[in-house]
């Protein structure tokens, strides 16, 4: 298939592009670099290296022969850039990972709120126009997120893919209904995700559209077997407390001794999924659209689920890194149930990767392998869901010495 993935360059979108390209797909990135320019404002960087745009294709051409191509364009306010270029590629499948994605972030201040609401609808909405005024009969996969749902809304009920059928009462008597599982989103990023819910309904049943919408779980590891072919082309590691996920940050803490972060009690449920089910998904959701004329095609795109202080206190005992329980700078319940059916990618032939399976891995290969770039005034979460919340002073000044430090034995140079 021809295959356009806006965002790209991203964490989730970066080892999507090289899987898809690695099997035979021809592969177009579009991305306008922001989430390098988010690095620069917050003054972070991945935990690995990331090389620029074009060294990153240009090293995957040279290790497998295979060409990507790049577009820069910014999907919320270049519409007539975008409308050319689905003109002139003609795409079969459009993967869509545009969204400013970390909630924290959303947060984070005024700007980033409105950036995060501007930046996500207006892309959104601007690429559906754009596929009904060029006739593109593209099928679209969106990533969203677990989180349009809510954590514990359902109580201990499973939660179906996307939809829900309901009875409502009327004079006449009950009627009954499918509707789309109501949202309930936590913070302004989770809200652009509900947002994208009901423009893919209205675009889907008024102009026949056919789109994939993917509600993921909590993304956890690095590295695929493409992204692993060459440094140059290894994937993000966002340890921070704006974009770093909760098991990653997890496993680069106990790299350097950090006392593993907790918020509040440690109750919250979250869905995980590795990196490398995500790009499998990703390709299983392009194999099997919607036909034009149905709903919007909901799959629950997780593995398996865990309480944050059950991830902490496996990794305590794994390495035994000293937990730490932190004021928690979101409004979320101290505990919820999380029950989830991801019935659709198992029957589809997801051979889900587990934690047992590559927690150590993480730890040595990744965190331990650049520990030496941590800023470990970075590591704490600040960003707080109302002002005045409470965060936590910095639990560590600097990185100490150890196996894979600058200047100790077999550790990389100092920078």
């Amino acid at each position: 298939m021809r295959v356009l993935v806006l965002g790209g360059d991203g964490f989730c979108g970066w080892p999507t592009s090289l899987y898809l390209s690695d099997r035979g797909h021809d592969v177009t990135i579009v991305d306008n670099l922001s989430r390098r320019k988010i690095d620069v404002e917050l003054e972070v960087q991945s935990l690995t290296p990331i090389r620029p745009i074009s060294e990153r294709l240009r090293a995957w051409h040279e290790v497998c022969g295979k060409q990507i191509d790049y577009v820069n364009l910014d999907l919320a306010t270049e519409y007539d850039k975008l409308v050319t270029l689905l003109l002139d590629s003609r795409p079969d499948a459009i993967v869509h990972f545009a969204e400013q994605r970390a909630a924290p972030y959303s947060m984070r201040t005024e700007k980033a709120k409105r950036y995060t609401v501007d930046n996500n609808v207006r892309g959104t909405h601007n690429l559906l126009t754009a596929l009904v005024t060029t006739g593109i009969d593209a099928s679209l996969v969106h990533l969203g997120t677990m989180g349009v749902y809510g954590y514990g809304w359902s109580g201990s009920a499973p939660i179906p893919e996307g939809y829900l059928t309901v009875k409502v009462p009327t004079p006449e008597g009950e009627l009954e209904r499918e509707i789309l599982h109501p949202a309930n989103p936590g913070s302004v990023y989770h809200l652009t995700k509900t947002l994208d819910q009901l423009l893919f309904a209205f675009y889907a049943a008024n102009d026949r559209l056919r789109i994939t919408d993917l509600h993921q779980g909590v993304v956890w590891g690095t590295q695929t077997d493409q992204t692993a072919r060459d440094e140059r082309l290894i994937n993000r590691f966002d340890y921070d407390g704006d974009y770093g996920t909760v098991l990653n940050r997890f496993l680069m803490q106990s790299a350097i001794g950090h006392p593993l972060t907790v918020h509040g009690t440690g109750g919250q449920t979250r869905a995980f999924i590795h990196i490398r089910d995500t790009v499998r998904c990703i390709e299983i959701a392009l194999n099997n659209p919607p036909d034009a004329g149905s709903k919007v095609l909901v799959r629950n795109q997780i593995t398996e689920t865990h309480r944050v202080r059950d991830l902490a206190k496996l990794i305590n005992e794994m390495t035994g890194t000293e937990i730490a329980n932190l004021p928690n700078p979101r409004r979320e319940a101290e505990e919820n149930e999380l029950r989830v059916r991801n019935d659709q990618f198992l029957a589809l032939g997801l051979q889900p990767t587990t934690l047992s399976e590559g927690l150590m891995e993480e730890i040595t290969e990744v965190a331990g392998r650049y520990r030496h770039r941590i800023d470990p005034s970075k590591i704490i979460a600040r960003s707080v869901w109302r002002a005045g919340m409470e965060t936590s002073p910095d639990l560590m000044s600097e990185v100490p010495e150890g196996p894979g430090a600058p200047g100790a034995p077999g550790g990389p140079a100092a920078e």
